[in-house]
């Protein structure tokens, strides 16, 4: 069973960086459409980005596109998501995950709180 280990989350102002890291512990890592996924505070969890198996395509929400970058490294087994300009709409518990049916195997998260 996969396990994902988020982590890189803080607590930043608004316009500031940060870069998620996620560790997946399974042998099917390589052939999985991997997302990054968030839920804010009240609301229901969703889809901020994905990156396909080999890395070569991604896709972003309307509200991260411009300013946030996935990537992933199959070495490693490693996701990655690169926030640049944070907004304080931006936080949340964020999570990676296979996509689009994610596993039901979530990780811990890892809290992003951005101020203003």
């Amino acid at each position: 069973q996969a396990q994902f280990v988020e982590s890189g989350g803080g607590l930043v102002q608004s316009g500031d960086s940060l870069t998620l890291s996620c560790t997946i512990s399974t042998g099917f890592f390589n052939i999985w459409t991997m997302a990054w996924y968030r839920q804010g505070p009240g609301n229901a969890r969703e889809s901020v980005a994905t990156v396909s198996p080999t890395g070569a395509y991604t896709t972003y929400e309307d509200f991260v596109k411009g300013r946030f970058t996935i990537s992933r490294d199959n070495a490693k087994h490693t996701v990655t998501l690169q926030m640049n300009n944070l907004a304080p709409e931006d936080t949340a518990v964020y999570f990676c995950n296979t996509s689009p049916s994610p596993l039901r195997s979530w990780g811990p998260g890892t809290q992003v709180t951005v101020s203003s």
